[in-house]
């Protein structure tokens, strides 16, 4: 199991200018940008969003200042710790390279995770064409000004909205405008530095910001370095708004594997096998604007070109070994992604009157556009007597494809004033996709494929607001999701793949449907005392999973395996009494099955003589915790200094493999993790910030996967004849 244990101090910053956001945007336009957000956006494009108290949804907003104050290294650990329904899986071992978790929906970086949440950076889709994945570690988490968390399958958010939309917003020069430098220092070898400077001249502004950081990681061979650069220019007036953005990154991040329990009960830092090295290269340029045609139509549209390249080198046990007929030990793999995605959107938005009612209505359209290499090679292997691999001969090239993606949208929002406490809100939106694949070597003739999907998916939600501090909505969404390239490449059961190996065959699939019922309450109590309670249910049809084939080749392939379903409830209680804050947040999340399938899962203790196992309606998913607690507590020494604290309560998750639940040893147990942090200003523009992560040393895991451990060999070397 991947143990997501991180114990690191980060001592020691100089921090030179102190921001100081304007009031408010000059721009209505720019009010997505600013430190203080009163309104939600409603589509990616840029416009003039709704306000919170009329979106029928639990959109939960979180500002720069809250994730500067609480001084986490990157933008996955900040969602674990604070919104309501997010929970991470350490898949792959690294903390930048998270599985995120909403309502029992994912955002990985990892290929062949069934992607359920559509992430936007300053209304940019930043899904990767080539499987949807989103790599965390591409976004410089102190370029930005806001997050929103826009639950349920919004469809005006496009395709990936199964689950909700995740859209981040940046900083610019007129909004924090100053300038800072920090350097950190702290346990396993981490050192960074960052800075950031911005500022404004007349009608335009300039924001600029940039980092690097350094690790060995907590475990051994999981070592991280990250180089980030974000810069934004920007030109506004009372009825024009443009920012052109250029973000770039260059990591190398090292993980760590899933390690069998006995490994995990005498020493949580000790690799499975190595090395595991994934190099992320981005280079991102992006336009968006906006105008005022008149008084009641606004123009708004964006423009962008994302160039990305994911270099990987893996280490792998030959699960087909035997002594004699394949006495081979380990394979090599190193693989290469290269990616170009662009695309553009624009929308016009009218405000007027319908039925002698204020009306806000928007109409786009957009297009995103992908094109992707994919080629891997493979080498014999032996392992050291450290479970490191040793190449024993040349490299074999195993795939040689191209994909590409074209996805086009026309959508519509509608929020209708009923009458001064109601409010009416539609939308509805056109998807057309098509993917193509075309095998490169010439070899694989079955790879070449081409595959169209199309559906029109609608919203439709009332809010009630009997005065200012109360808020009551109901709504019904449906979104829907294009099977990947990865997922069309790889869904033949009879030539299963070893992700992200190889590709074989393209059998069609099915496209995933999403529909979301959701119901809630919000309120204020005092000045700055607020709740919410939130009961939702999203049912999925024909969703799509990685489904393990028989025969311990550790291979597979996608398949649509009918019906899955998410429900909970959502409680969330925060005040502050003078300098003493507090805000907890509890999720209940239904994660389960509702179609009966088979999957090969020979670990798992009620397989069947030939390693299957029958999942039946009303299994919990594994990965999703049933439970979670999120607790926030923050006291104030005057402007001065401040001490908070972030405590998580997470239940158990079952393994994968566990699909049926019926395994003896396959739940992986909760815990509960505390974290602390604290910075005390020294003089004017001088700041000294410190932060502790997992306070107690907790030892615990929140990932877990059912496979034969293959070390069983003195001091836990390869020992292929005896795999338990």
């Amino acid at each position: 199991m991947t143990v997501a244990v991180v114990r690191a101090l980060a001592l020691g910053a100089l921090a030179a200018g102190l921001h100081v956001p304007l009031a408010a945007a000059e721009n209505p336009t720019e009010a997505l940008e600013a430190p203080t957000i009163e309104v939600v956006g409603t589509s990616p494009l840029p416009g003039l969003g709704t306000p919170i108290g009329e979106v029928p949804a639990n959109v939960q907003i979180y500002t720069g200042s809250e994730i500067g104050r609480q001084r986490q290294t990157n933008l996955g650990d900040y969602l674990e710790q604070n919104p309501t329904s997010v929970t991470t899986n350490s898949t792959q071992g690294n903390p930048l390279q998270s599985d995120v978790n909403f309502r029992g929906f994912t955002a990985s970086p990892v290929l062949g995770t069934p992607q359920g949440l559509s992430v936007f950076q300053d209304g940019v889709r930043i899904n990767e064409p080539f499987g949807d994945v989103v790599n965390w570690d591409l976004i410089p988490q102190s370029a930005i000004s806001s997050i929103q968390l826009i639950p349920g399958s919004n469809p005006a958010f496009g395709l990936n909205t199964l689950g909700g939309a995740l859209s981040l917003y940046t900083k610019s020069g007129s909004q924090y405008p100053g300038a800072a430098i920090e350097a950190q220092g702290g346990s396993f070898g981490r050192r960074g530095a960052e800075f950031e400077v911005g500022g404004k001249d007349g009608n335009a502004d300039y924001f600029v910001t940039g980092n690097a950081l350094d690790d060995r990681g907590w475990a051994a061979h999981n070592p991280s370095s990250v180089r980030q650069f974000f810069g934004k220019e920007g030109w506004q007036d009372e009825k024009t708004d443009l920012d052109l953005t250029l973000t770039l990154a260059d990591n190398t991040l090292e993980g760590t594997q899933s390690i069998p329990s006995s490994f995990f009960r005498r020493d949580i830092r000790q690799p499975y096998t190595w090395p595991d090295v994934n190099q992320n290269e981005l280079g991102f340029l992006a336009l968006k604007g906006s105008r005022f045609l008149s008084d009641s139509l606004i123009l708004g549209g964006n423009a962008y070109y994302r160039k990305f390249k994911n270099s990987n080198f893996g280490s792998n046990v030959n699960s087909d070994f035997d002594p004699i007929a394949n006495p081979l030990q380990a394979t090599n793999t190193r693989s290469v992604i290269d990616q170009d995605g662009y695309g553009l959107g624009v929308q016009l938005t009218w405000l007027g009157r319908l039925a002698g009612r204020d009306n806000q209505f928007t109409l786009g359209t957009s297009g995103d556009f992908g094109k992707a290499g994919f080629a891997q090679d493979q080498q014999n292997a032996a392992f050291t007597a450290d479970r490191g691999t040793v190449g024993i001969s040349g490299f074999t090239r195993l795939t040689d494809a191209q994909t590409r993606n074209a996805y086009y949208g026309v959508f519509f929002t509608d929020s209708l004033k009923l009458a001064p406490r109601w409010t009416l809100t539609a939308s509805g939106r056109y998807n057309a996709a098509r993917a193509r694949i075309e095998d490169r070597s010439g070899t694989a003739p079955a790879l070449n494929g081409d595959h169209r999907f199309s559906r029109f998916n609608s919203a439709l939600g009332v809010n009630f607001n009997p005065n200012p501090r109360l808020t009551a909505y109901a709504a019904y969404n449906e979104g829907s999701r294009a099977p990947t390239p990865i997922e069309l490449a790889c869904a033949d059961p009879n030539a299963p793949c070893k992700l992200p190996n190889d590709f074989v065959s393209d059998p069609a699939l099915k496209m995933v449907l999403s529909k979301t019922a959701e119901g809630g309450l919000r309120g204020t109590f005092s000045k700055s005392g607020s709740w919410s309670a939130t009961v939702y249910r999203t049912q999925l049809n024909d969703d799509i999973q990685f489904v393990a084939s028989r025969g311990g080749t550790n291979a597979g392939f996608f398949q649509n395996i009918g019906n899955t379903r998410r429900q909970g409830l959502e409680l969330s209680l925060g005040n502050q009494w003078g300098s003493f804050s507090a805000t907890a947040r509890y999720s209940y999340v239904d994660a389960t099955f509702q179609s009966p399938f088979a999957v090969s899962s020979p670990s798992n203790s009620s397989a069947d003589a030939g390693g299957d196992i029958q999942v039946q309606p009303g299994s919990r998913i594994p990965g999703i915790p049933r439970q979670s607690l999120k607790l926030r507590l923050q006291y104030d020494f005057g402007e001065h200094a401040s001490l908070g604290t972030n405590i998580i309560a997470s239940g158990g998750v079952f393994a994968r493999g566990d699909e049926n639940n019926q395994d003896v040893h396959g739940q992986v147990p909760g815990y509960t993790v505390v974290n602390l942090d604290g910075r005390y200003a020294v003089a004017k523009g001088t700041e000294v910030f410190v932060r502790v992560a997992n306070l107690f040393d907790r030892k615990y895991a929140n990932f877990g996967v059912l496979a034969q451990n293959w070390f069983t060999g003195p001091g836990n070397t390869f020992n292929g004849s005896a795999p338990v």
